[in-house]
Parts: C-alpha cells; structure tokens; sequence
C-alpha cells in the first residue's frame, strides 16, 4: 500500500494517462486512414493497420494479466508502456502500409499490458470502500476515450499531420512513465508459478486465426472462401486445443473455475454484450451526422461529446454507488437506460433535430457508461491478488472481442439493409443503376461532391442511409434485452466495507 495520499494520486494520474492514450489509439487512427492511405498507397492492405493492433491487444490481454499476477504489475504496466511509445514512434515514420501494419502490431502487444494492468493495479492500492471512486474515474476515461479520439484525429490529420496521431501518444506516455516509475512502490503478493506455455500458444494462435478470420472476411475474402473458412477451422481447432490444455494445466492462463462464480461469470458475459453494440454508435452516429445531416467530418467527432458526457456520469456514478447497492441494482439502471437510449436513436430520422438526438445519446452513454466502472469491479470481486490481473484481464479482453464482433455482425447488417434500399430506391429509374452505386453514394461525405448530387437522388441516397443506420440501432436492442435476462440473475453481491476496511 503506498503510504502517502498525494502518492497516490500521482499514480492514479500516470493510470490514467495509459489507458487514455492506449484506448483512444484505434479510434483516432481510424479517423485519419483516409489521408495515411492517400500518403502511402497500397489501399487493399490498409485493413492491416487496424487488425495488427487489435489482435495484438487481444492476445496479450489475457496473458499479461496472468503475468502481472505471477510477477508483479508495476514491470509489466512499465514494459506495456515502453513496447506502446516504440511502437508509436516507428509508426510515425512508417514509409509503407506493410510497416505501419507491423509497427501497430508492435503498439498493441505494449496496449494489451496497459489496459488492464491499470485497472488492477487501482485494486491493489486503495481499500474497498475507495476502489469504486477510482474503477469509476478510470472507466470514464476509457469511455471518454471512444470519443475523443475521432475528434483529435480529425483535427490533427486536417490540421497538422497523420504522422502526429502516432506521435501525440510520445508526450502522455512519458509522463505516465515517469510518474508510474517514481511514485508507484508495489508491496507484491505474489505467488510462485510456472508459465502455461501451452495455453499461451494456442491462445494467441485462436485470437489471431478469429480476428482475420473476422476483419478479411466479406472485405478482401468472401465469407465463403477457402481463406476464410480455413482462419476459422484454425480458431476452432486451436480453441479446442486451449480448452483441453487449460483444463489440465496447473497454472492455466484462465482458471476456469473462475467461471463457476455467478457474478464474475454474468460480467463477462456483459462485457461482451455491451462492448458488441456500444461499438456501433461510435461508428455509425458520426456517419449518420456527415452524411444525413450533412456535416462536416469535425463536427461529426463533436456530435459525440453528449455520449462521452453521459458516459462519464454514468461510469462515477457506478463507481460511487456500488457500495451502497448491489451490482445487479446498478446494472438494472445501466440497462434500462441503455435499452431506452439505443431505442430512441432507432426512431432518428432525416427530419429529427439535433437537440434532440442529443438528449438520446446522453441517454444511451449514461446507461453504457455504468459498465466502464461496475464490471471490472465485480470481475475481481471477493478475489484474492494472485487472480486479480487475470480476472480483469478477461473482462477487458471479452469487452474488446465484444467490440470487434459487434462491429463486423452489426456492420454487415447496416452495408446489406444499405444496399437494399439503394436497389429497390433506384429500381427502374433512368440512371438509376448510377445512382444506386455504392461508390457514387459516399459523394455525400463530401460537401463539394454532395452539392452536384441532383436534390430528389440525394434525398434518396440519405434516405436509404438514415435506414439502414436506424435499423441497425434497433437490431442492436436484442443483444441489449440479453444483457437485461444476465443481469437479473447477476445475484445480490454488493462491495461491503466493514470497520477495519476490508470486504466480505
């Protein structure tokens, strides 16, 4: 425990500093493709650059939480920040996709120890009756970062250069270093274990085989080609091969039994849910402001600020009131309002204001932003330290996989409804074929382009967009209503504070 406050609250700044920079680098890289494709050519691997960063964050999550476990937090948050600054600095320079593929990779191996180290390391120093202040202003800000890293991609790749969305996370995570490295003194309880090589290996392997399974699959490959269906013969098989190691392994990098705990069990399972459809309105929001509505690419990262607001009350809010009620009780509040905001922004249509699209996203980031503080929580609840990385490390990762299947199901969903509609809008009309084009469509993307769009095809065009955009939100209520049957029987579990300030 470290001794004095102030300490401690540096620490909490450095934490806070790594999960900031590392949960915002995928968005804000996304927001900036476009120019870096532009720069570098080669348009067909720019799918590389986000899949190299994500399966190397997915796959070290797991393990590093198991490590910090075995070996202590502090070296492995310092090495995941480290490996995240080189990686940083190398993409900067990158000359090529291929490079800029290869040093993300090198980014997400330093992001997958950040994350959730970070969260854990909160655990470790502070007593029961603080830790729910802290996961809440630590969710925040990974809620926050969802959102602000369109904006600051945005701005710097309009106003500086994409090379400066690599080389802004150079200055934050010094500082964070410096700060975890001078005022972090780890009292270790470690406890002594071997390293489940096994698990390791065909962990990684599965990850690696699914996500490009995922990312390729309906882009560069169809679903039905012999790539893709062999990138997910190789996740099942290695899947399998997992399973069966970790069962028998004395130290397995997932103790299953962990499992048998209903709460940890039902947070996970959220983490999942709410990850696969929170993704969607952090990438369809900002499409249906530029291209319904009309705006500009930076006012669309600006339209999401109401959501990161209502996120931020949402995530102290959990973090404040867990120990004056159960989890399950919060998380009844968090679905409600989750359900009515994502409700809500199914019914948006051309005509509807802004003033009022605003008030459903701080509805819906309210009911999100519970989730950021309340899961980690009751992931580690009633958990001794030696399980605490590895428990807040699965929550972290199963958020992040919910996130990358959200968007690929949930994506394909809004590009077939899209397509559709073009079709049957276009359908027998002179030119309509043109028109109805998908290419030509993202003309209204563009404020030059969109002028010389004819008004009754616009007015089409935005239409079948508004659509299939409004669909997608409501099909994203199923796994929402999921999320409402897990919950309840979550069980009554609550953080209890006695007098000498430990949990029971």
């Amino acid at each position: 425990m470290i001794s004095k406050e102030s300490n401690i609250r540096l620490v909490v700044a450095g934490l806070l500093l790594g999960i900031l920079m590392a949960a915002m680098d995928n968005t804000i890289v996304a927001t900036a493709m476009g120019t870096i494709v532009s720069d570098l050519g080669d348009f067909d691997k720019f799918v590389w650059v986000t899949s190299a960063y994500m399966v190397a964050v997915m796959a070290g999550m797991p393990i590093f939480g198991k490590l910090s476990d075995m070996f202590g937090r502090k070296r492995f948050f310092i090495f995941g920040l480290i490996v995240f600054l080189i990686g940083s600095a190398l993409c900067g320079i990158a000359q090529s996709m291929v490079q800029l593929s290869i040093y993300r990779a090198i980014q997400g191996i330093g992001g997958g120890a950040l994350m959730p180290i970070a969260f854990t390391i909160v655990f470790d120093i502070f007593p029961p009756e603080k830790r729910g202040k802290m996961t809440g202003l630590l969710g925040a800000v990974f809620g926050a970062s969802s959102v602000l890293g369109p904006l600051l991609g945005a701005y710097i790749t309009e106003y500086i250069s994409w090379h400066w969305v690599f080389y802004v996370n150079i200055p934050i995570g010094i500082v964070s270093f410096w700060l975890i490295v001078r005022y972090y003194k780890e009292t270790s309880q470690l406890k002594d274990q071997k390293i489940d090589w096994g698990g390791a290996i065909t962990l990684v392997t599965a990850i690696i085989c699914l996500m490009f399974a995922l990312e390729l699959g309906g882009k560069k490959y169809a679903w039905d080609s012999v790539q893709v269906i062999s990138l997910f013969i190789g996740f099942a098989l290695c899947f399998i091969a997992f399973f069966i190691i970790e069962l028998k392994a004395k130290e397995p990098i997932l103790p299953f039994w962990l499992f048998k705990g209903r709460l940890f069990a039902t947070s996970q399972i959220l983490a999942f849910l709410y990850g696969g459809t929170f993704i969607i309105l952090t990438v369809f929001i900002p499409i249906f402001v530029q291209a319904v509505y009309g705006s500009s690419a930076t006012n669309a990262g600006l339209i999401l600020m109401p959501m990161m607001l209502g996120s931020v009350a949402g995530s102290a809010g959990g973090g404040i009131f867990q120990t004056k009620t159960s989890f399950r009780n919060l998380m009844i509040i968090s679905v409600i309002a989750y359900f009515a905001g994502m409700y809500f922004l199914s019914t948006l249509t051309p005509d509807t204001s802004r003033a009022l699209m605003t008030v459903y996203m701080i509805i819906v980031g309210f009911g999100m932003g519970f989730s950021f503080s309340l899961l980690p929580t009751a992931s580690v609840h009633n958990l001794p330290p030696h399980f605490r990385g590895t428990a807040n490390s699965t929550n972290s990762f199963l958020r992040s996989f919910g996130m990358t299947i959200g968007i690929t199901v949930f994506g394909t969903i809004q590009n077939k409804v899209f397509t559709q509609k073009m079709a049957d809008a276009f359908k027998g009309m002179e030119g309509g074929q043109a028109f109805g084009n998908l290419d030509n469509s993202r003309q209204i993307f563009e404020a030059s382009e969109r002028a010389k769009i004819p008004s009754f095809v616009l007015d089409k065009i935005i239409d079948s967009l508004s659509t299939s955009i409004t669909f997608t939100f409501f099909i994203a209520l199923i796994p929402i209503l999921l999320s409402a049957i897990v919950i309840f029987v979550m069980g009554k579990d609550r953080v209890v504070v006695a007098k000498e300030g430990k949990n029971h």
